[in-house]
Parts: structure tokens; sequence; C-alpha cells
């Protein structure tokens, strides 16, 4: 605990540092009628996801060498994209050298070509799906302190759920995540919403940000379902996925490139259309992706979750935001006639 606070005052002066530095360069989000922003915003303050790491990395022990390298790599490349761009086919290639380190380290390329395939889908498709939600203030804090925190306390069950669970603990459950990995993030999380979760940001995480923590909770998520054994934890990223996933498809329908900036998705419409307090959107999805993990976790733990439950709530899950998507769509609808 002591070392976790001292880590977060290091912290909050990188931070602290890392505002005048972007300030004097002017690495700023500029608003467009595409943005959730009204006013010049500093970006890339994400940057202290992948510093807290470093410091584990070097405090720990120097564990999982190859993971690292990778995420320095990944962020990297996207704290450039941040301050002036890069091509897509580097940031591309950047991103596929990054995940072979990750699936080299935890020694997934051993495993049959299709475990692969559906491991580096997955990977690519949290990684995207996390950069594409970080448009409004708060939403990227919350919803990965939900995540991290739901990893820990499967990570500690023994301790934690245990006593909930009289039968037992699923047989053969182990530990996944390396000790203090996710108190250094959840640490970088709190100086990070500090000056984010506002009203008025006063920086936004930015594709360092965001790719570089989605990248890091993709490498929790395949090591839980590796010793786990089960791929149900997927749905530990159901919001995001779903409200990614649809969007996606509303804008192919639309016939428009999907990597060109939007306010389609469902928080967007929410918080843009529709007026609602960003935080309130943000605190919304993360509280229903904790509603959902508790869930997740019980039916795991009592042996009631297989694959026609498993479809059952992604069913429930899609029908419920399409017609949330309804709702907000025809409000603004209303409004503008």
């Amino acid at each position: 605990m002591t070392n976790h606070l001292l880590l977060s005052i290091v912290l909050f002066g990188v931070m602290w540092l890392y505002l005048k530095i972007a300030a004097r360069y002017n690495i700023v989000d500029q608003p467009t009628d595409r943005t959730s922003h009204k006013t010049p915003t500093i970006r890339g303050g994400g940057i202290i996801f992948p510093v807290a790491v470093i410091f584990w990395f070097l405090l720990y022990g120097f564990q999982y060498p190859y993971i690292i390298t990778g995420m320095v790599l990944i962020s990297f490349i996207s704290f450039l994209d941040d301050v002036k761009g890069v091509r897509a086919s580097i940031r591309i290639i950047v991103h596929l050298l990054a995940v072979a380190l990750l699936f080299y380290e935890i020694g997934l390329l051993g495993f049959h070509w299709y475990w692969i395939l559906f491991a580096l889908i997955l990977t690519i498709g949290c990684i995207n799906a996390i950069n594409f939600m970080d448009g409004i203030n708060g939403i990227t804090a919350f919803y990965s302190f939900i995540t991290l925190g739901s990893f820990s306390l499967l990570n500690n069950a023994y301790n934690l759920l245990l006593p909930f669970f009289p039968m037992g603990l699923p047989a053969g459950w182990e530990s996944f995540i390396p000790g203090g990995l996710v108190g250094t993030l959840m640490a970088s999380l709190l100086v990070f919403g500090f000056f984010n979760a506002r009203r008025k940001a006063v920086v936004f995480a930015g594709d360092v940000g965001s790719i570089g923590m989605a990248f890091l909770m993709s490498w929790l998520l395949i090591n839980l379902m590796v010793k786990s054994k089960e791929f149900y934890w997927i749905l530990f990223f159901a919001m995001y996925g779903i409200d990614t996933s649809y969007t996606i498809f509303i804008r192919i329908l639309r016939k428009e490139n999907i990597f060109k900036p939007h306010r389609l998705h469902l928080y967007q419409l929410l918080a843009n259309e529709n007026g609602w307090p960003q935080l309130v959107v943000a605190a919304l999805y993360a509280g229903i992706q904790l509603m959902l993990n508790l869930f997740v976790i019980y039916l795991v733990f009592t042996g009631k979750m297989n694959l026609i439950i498993f479809i059952t709530i992604l069913a429930v899950l899609l029908a419920v935001y399409i017609f949330a998507r309804y709702l907000a769509t025809r409000k603004l609808a209303v409004s503008e006639a």
C-alpha cells in the first residue's frame, strides 16, 4: 500500500510535468464538429499508463520483458500519432509486432493456429474498441478501473471470492496477474482520472493512453482465458464490444469510412446529442459493465455458464443496446423536427 501511495505521488509529478511539456509544444486536441469537447485540450495524458508499467517493470524484478517491450513499442507509435500523425501502414506493423511479442511471452505461439488467430482477432478488436470508445471525459478511466478491478478480484479469488462460494472455486484455479501490476495501473488511472474525469477535462488520454491500456488489458484477458480454459471472460468487454461493433455496422451501411471521426456511438449520442453529462454516461457504462462482470463471475464459479447462456447474455445486451440507441436517436429526431 505504501509503495503504491509513493508511486501515485511520483506519477502525479510525471503527469504535471507532461502537462507543462504538452502545453509548451502544443500537443493539443482542437475541437471540431466531430469531437465532444468545446475548448482546446491537451492530449496524450494516457502516457502515464505505459510510464507506470515501466516503473512496475523496474521495481518488480524485470518480469515479462517481451510484453513490456511490446507495450513500449505500441505506446510509442501511438504517442507519435498523437503528436504529428503516423501512416496507417506503420501503425499496423508496430501493432502486429507488439502483439507477436505478447503472444510469444505467454507461450501462445505453441497453440494450434486457430487459437492464435482467435487471440489475434480478439486482441486487435480490443485495441480498436477501447480506442474508439475513448471519446468523452471519464470513460477510459472509469471503464478501465472496473475492468482491472474485476481482473484483480479473480486473481485474488481464494482470498476475496471463496467466502461467497462455499462449494469451492473452479477446479485448478490459479492466479494469472503478476504481483503489483494491477495496483500500479490503478494508481496511474487515479492520477489520470484526477485530470480527466471532470466536467471540463484538463487532459485527454490520446491514442497512447487508450491503445496502451487496451494492450495491457488484452494481455490480462488472454492470460485469464488460457489459465482458466474458458472464453466467457470476453464478456468483461461487452459494453465496449457491442457499442463498437454495432456502430461500425451502422457506418458500413451508410458507406462511411469507419476510421474517420464521428459521433455515432451510443455514448456520443447520449452525451453530445441528448445532453447527458459526460461523467454520467461514463459512469453508466462502467456501472453496467461491473454488474455484468459480477454476474459472469457468479455463473462461471457456480458452473452455470455454458455456450447457450453466453449467447443469451449477448443477445439480451444487444437488444437492450439497440432499444437504447433507438430512444436516443428518436429523441434527437423529435428535437430537430
